[in-house]
């Protein structure tokens, strides 16, 4: 691997921290499995939100939708 520094002049401190940066998301990135998917929050689960599935109304549903009493 190989990296340029193409503007600036960064001290070999700065240099470094950003090498570990590249490197460590680098071994994170080949420490997953190549066809896993992504692994995602329990948060953006939609099941999360809507618990039980919604029946979908009929054509006829609108006129069900209010009834005096």
């Amino acid at each position: 691997m190989t990296i340029k520094v193409i503007r600036g002049n960064p001290t070999p401190e700065e240099l470094a921290a950003a090498l570990a940066v590249v490197r460590a998301r680098a071994a994170a990135l080949a420490a997953t499995e190549p066809g896993a998917p992504p692994a995602t929050s329990a948060w953006s689960d939609p099941a999360r939100i809507a618990r039980h599935r919604v029946p979908h109304p009929s054509p006829t549903a609108w006129t069900r939708t209010y009834w005096p009493s």
